[in-house]
């Protein structure tokens, strides 16, 4: 399925600059509701069991701890240099461990396990290791070679002996923070991150075998400049990652205590912040590397472009992924499952989080029960955000719907963005031009029912 590569058009980017949903999911966290507990998940793990082809499985292990705090970041994290909290973490994890795989049939495999944070890296090699030889022993895994073994890595904190332990433990991805290499952006962030060391820890995943290496940078950060992001730029092209994700960074010291470290003066202005991002998308172009949507690029081989024009590609809590129409499986404080036609999410909080494993109970805090309308519409968002486009007639066949009729104020609301040229709409597809591709959330919105209904195009009534 061919997607047209974004037109970058500064006027139609602050126009609908908004907060709003990202949609991982659909419905939203925000949705989630305390009504949904641990006997929802397991009635909804046993329908999921009964489904004559039954999905396979991803999991998802949050590590929240960091030993430093980067004043950008607005993830949940504890920060803390006490390794002591990790064995005390881990011992709780193997029992969530114990009673989430039990909820699940033997025989459904796990074909995608990811470690995120937080920091993963700040347990030692051999606890992640530990972490994944335990999950084996309770679920059943596709075959090496198929499997997609990710972690999210801190070069600051992890050298090439770690590399290879996390290889022999079977990760073949790994997706690295570096955010920006500019030393004078990194004080202001308070992430001291050296260029050699950056590029050694992706050297290592090279030699000890991962398929893909991802790198995280972020446009808008205090005391970025054309100058500095264009050298970052230039490091990164020439380490060639295969896959890149470039972030906007979001000022809300009212929501992350962190950010309060970062003066609003230092900031660059509105039309840098663009510009950064409009040379990234033509410096990435440049180099061969695909749009695959939202922040995200990979080279042409890599397996999310090439699930993408094959149509595979899948939206979840992780990101962009390959794993498409699977059951999530989440673990550890804060970690949200996507079960069926269920979300739940565990607390949070680590003391409640632990207070519940410590009393063998099922760690969930809230989630919802999808009803029909939440599936259908949540189809019509996957398929936007993944590829761009909606295919009318499979949306028809699917869901047994009129999809005029259907939708009808959806494509109301759809007709200022056909006037400002970022969507086509015919009677077999509604398409984002090239000039949509960069504000796919803002289509798909159009098509969110618990929005405002009385929201304009672009203006929403929360952020996710």
């Amino acid at each position: 399925m061919a997607t047209p590569s974004p037109a970058f058009d500064p006027d139609l980017l602050r126009r609908y600059d908004r907060p709003g949903p990202r949609y991982t999911s659909y419905p939203t966290a925000p949705q989630f509701s305390a009504a949904f507990q641990a006997g929802e998940l397991r009635e909804m793990a046993a329908i999921s069991n009964g489904d004559p082809i039954p999905r396979p499985l991803s999991i998802y292990v949050h590590v929240p701890f960091c030993e430093s705090p980067c004043f950008y970041c607005g993830c949940n994290r504890i920060i803390t240099r006490d390794k002591a909290r990790g064995d005390a973490y881990l011992t709780r994890l193997y029992r969530e461990i114990g009673m989430m795989s039990a909820l699940f049939d033997r025989d459904r495999q796990v074909a995608q396990l990811h470690l995120g944070g937080g920091t993963p890296n700040f347990l030692a090699p051999e606890q992640i290791a530990e972490v994944v030889d335990v999950i084996h022993r309770h679920f059943s895994f596709v075959r090496s070679g198929e499997r997609d073994c990710s972690i999210e890595l801190d070069p600051r904190f992890v050298g090439a002996d770690a590399i290879r332990v996390l290889a022999e433990a079977g990760f073949n991805r790994a997706s690295l923070g570096v955010q920006d290499f500019d030393p004078v952006v990194q004080q202001a962030v308070n992430r001291i991150q050296s260029v050699e060391e950056t590029l050694a820890v992706i050297d290592a995943c090279r030699t000890h075998g991962f398929r893909s290496v991802n790198v995280d940078l972020i446009y808008g950060l205090p005391m970025q400049s054309p100058e500095g992001f264009e050298r970052t730029l230039d490091i990164t092209l020439r380490a060639r990652p295969d896959r890149l994700a470039i972030y906007s960074y979001a000022h809300l010291p009212s929501l992350f205590r962190p950010q309060q470290r970062i003066r609003s003066e230092d900031l660059p202005s509105p039309a840098v912040k663009l510009g950064l991002l409009q040379r990234a998308i033509e410096r990435l172009g440049e180099a061969g590397y695909v749009y695959i949507g939202m922040d995200h690029f990979a080279l042409p081989d890599d397996d999310l472009a090439v699930a993408q024009a094959r149509g595979g590609l899948h939206r979840n809590f992780m990101g962009y992924t390959t794993c498409a129409d699977s059951d999530l499986i989440g673990l550890g404080v804060s970690a949200i499952s996507h079960i069926g036609a269920s979300f739940s999410q565990n607390p949070r909080d680590l003391p409640s989080w632990e207070r519940a494993i410590d009393e063998g109970r099922l760690p969930v805090w809230r989630g919802m029960r999808m009803d029909a309308d939440d599936m259908v519409r949540a189809d019509v968002i996957q398929q936007l955000m993944c590829h761009g486009e909606i295919d009318i007639g499979a949306i028809e066949r699917r869901h047994v719907v009129d999809f005029s009729d259907y939708f009808g104020q959806a494509l109301q609301r759809l007709q200022p963005l056909q006037h400002d040229g970022l969507v086509e709409v015919s009677a077999t597809s509604i398409r984002a031009t090239s000039r949509g591709r960069l504000l796919l959330r803002i289509l798909a919105s159009c098509f969110d029912r618990y929005l405002q209904p009385d929201a304009a195009p672009g203006q929403f009534s929360r952020t996710v």
